[in-house]
């Protein structure tokens, strides 16, 4: 039927109808420099009304496959190549540069009964989705089912997870032990790799993937939740990208930034990222001290975390005022204005859910920065509009917002920038091993930014030292929180932490130097003329040659260096070297195990 490719022509795909039971049904297909990375799949959407007089003639059940018996209308082709800058981004510019294909189809010959396929081919990889016209006699529809097929290579394994937080497993396509979050990132055979994502999912219910019955090493759409919707829309883009090492894949996330509409937000400079530090203790003295531990350490916030205006989970309670003793709030955001410190406040779905209409106008009145969202309901049509809604609220009122618990983004922070980061993720809060977190950046970190909750000091840490230290550079995230279940008495002033004093957290380019999932990764994030480095290792010891090739040539600069070292008289056991680097450097790094590395080069 259509062809089309991404602009270095590397990919190429595929869509066209097969003549079946109910009627030809639309099938596609994507190959990658000639190699096939989805086989002949179905475009499968099923709804519960706007059933034809034809489908029922056939005695198809009530969940009828809309994709099949279509008639193409028209066929039509575009170009698109533009740049812009992120409020917070792991690069400074974005290029959203694709070709694309609309196909307008019509069913059973009945033009109350229109549907189009919207593919687009970039370079990092092809994207699509299913797009309802306005329909005047009936603009209601439900979507019950949606079952897009994904046939991939025989051999090809999953990282999979059950949900935001938990474990990764590498798996092959059979015998999963339950539907996997989004995206999965998959090894292909033949050394490529590819990842299923998701974008734009704003109106609409999850997407999950799970194996096909009846197909082997077919991953298919498994919706959370039906999803009511009112003509014209759209569904969330299925995305596939490609890539010939693994670490491209997160260097190519901006894919997803890209199929979301710009900002909404006019006036950004209210928008502040930086690095935040929790409150553990909520008393007026204990946080003067962290918001006097953040100056010395050059963070920009503190959060105080939930039970701040009492219990979080009942309705009673009440998030504009202060349940605890001797905490003035007042006075500490006052303080920390001063210090130049802003506050975060951490708000449980209850308050949100009964506050929403005022809460966020009281507390851009208090001088809040920004609220944390705990406990949100996530997967179904209704909270995923809800949540969306709170964007738009938070923003109206200058309000920064951090998404907790098993929410994960899909590019919507393009849209609303004021979304900063969010959690979907198995993070410290768990204390994960050195393995899930080499894991993380090939993964999890492919859907934006994660508050990942690094910590320092605690004792439950399952890793070196500087293996959390270079955490910083490797996972990204506009509002980055440090020190999770830390306190400032615990530091001692480690020389190791100016790797965090300094280190920023939005950037103007991100290398994958090195890597596997479950093996080991190295990340390299520029900002300005500085770059900071992180590398770390599984739970096994490793050998990491690095090669400084990616500075500029012929430009002398300064490296410091932080490793783990036994001999080192700190109890972090974190060695600090300084030397001088140029492009034609290398170093060779021996890791413990679950050990890492960081590097901070300067002028």
């Amino acid at each position: 039927m259509t062809t089309v490719q991404s602009p270095d022509k590397n990919l190429t795909a595929r869509c066209y109808q097969v003549k079946e039971a109910y009627g030809n049904t639309l099938y596609y297909e994507v190959s990658y420099k000639g190699r096939t990375i989805i086989r002949p799949s179905a475009l499968d959407i099923r709804l519960d009304n706007h059933i034809t007089e034809n489908a029922m003639a056939l005695k198809v059940d009530t969940f009828t496959r809309w994709t099949a018996n279509l008639v193409v209308r028209d066929i039509s082709s575009s170009t698109h190549d533009t740049s812009w800058r992120p409020v917070a981004g792991e690069q400074s510019i974005i290029r959203d540069h694709y070709n694309g294909v609309t196909i307008s189809l019509q069913k059973d010959n009945n033009p109350d009964y229109l549907m189009n396929i919207e593919m687009r081919a970039y370079n990092e990889g092809i994207a699509f989705r299913y797009y309802f016209p306005e329909n005047a006699k009936g603009s209601y529809y439900r979507i019950t089912v949606e079952h897009t097929e994904f046939a991939l290579p025989e051999g090809a394994t999953a990282f999979h997870a059950l949900w935001g937080q938990a474990k990764y497993q590498e798996l092959p396509l059979r015998n999963w032990p339950g539907p996997a979050e989004r995206p999965l990132t998959l090894k292909l055979p033949g050394g490529l790799y590819a990842c299923l994502a998701e974008a734009q999912m704003v109106d609409y219910a999850k997407t999950r993937f799970s194996l096909s019955p009846d197909k082997p090493n077919t991953v298919v759409t498994d919706l959370y939740t039906s999803a009511d919707l009112i003509s014209p829309f759209a569904t969330p883009w299925r995305v596939i990208m490609v890539a010939e090492r693994p670490g491209a894949l997160l260097e190519n996330n901006s894919i997803l930034l890209n199929l979301n509409p710009p900002s909404r937000i006019r006036d950004t400079g209210w928008i502040k990222p930086g690095k935040i530090m929790r409150v553990m203790t909520q008393t007026t003295a204990t946080a003067k001290e962290h918001i006097d531990f953040a100056v010395k350490h050059h963070m920009q916030y503190i959060l105080f975390d939930w039970k701040w205006y009492g219990n979080a989970f009942s309705f009673n309670s009440d998030a504009t005022k202060v349940a605890i003793s001797d905490f003035d709030l007042p006075a500490i955001i006052q303080y920390g204005k001063k210090k130049g410190v802003g506050i975060w406040l951490y708000v449980n779905q209850q308050a949100l859910l009964a506050q929403s209409d005022s809460l966020f106008r009281v507390y851009e009145q208090w001088g809040v920065k920004g609220v944390k969202f705990g406990f949100v309901q996530v997967g179904s049509h209704r909270w995923t509009t809800w949540l969306e809604d709170m964007f738009r609220k938070a923003a109206e009122s200058h309000i920064m917002v951090n998404v907790h618990d098993e929410w994960r983004p899909t590019g919507e922070q393009r849209t609303w920038p004021n979304l900063m980061t969010a959690e979907g993720i198995r993070g410290n809060e768990e204390m994960p091993d050195a393995t899930h977190n080499t894991v993380l950046p090939f993964t999890r970190f492919i859907a934006g930014p994660a508050d990942y909750t690094i910590c320092y000091y605690d004792n439950r840490i399952k890793t070196t030292h500087a293996h959390q230290l270079a955490l910083a550079a490797i996972y990204y995230s506009p509002l980055q929180t440090l020190f999770w279940y830390d306190n400032p008495d615990l530091s001692n002033g480690e020389p190791e932490l100016e790797f965090w004093d300094h280190i920023p957290v939005t950037w103007d380019e991100t290398r994958v130097l090195q890597g596997a999932p479950g093996e080991y990764v190295v990340v390299a994030r520029r900002k300005g003329a500085q770059w900071f480095i992180g590398g770390i290792g599984n739970n096994a010891a490793r050998d990491i040659h690095l090669s400084f090739d990616f500075l500029p040539k012929e430009q002398p600069l300064t490296a410091k260096i932080y490793t783990d070292d036994s001999t080192v008289n700190t109890r972090t056991k974190v060695k600090v070297e300084q030397r001088k680097v140029n492009a034609s450097t290398a170093m060779d790094f021996k890791l413990s195990a679950s050990g890492g590395f960081a590097v901070w080069v300067y002028p």
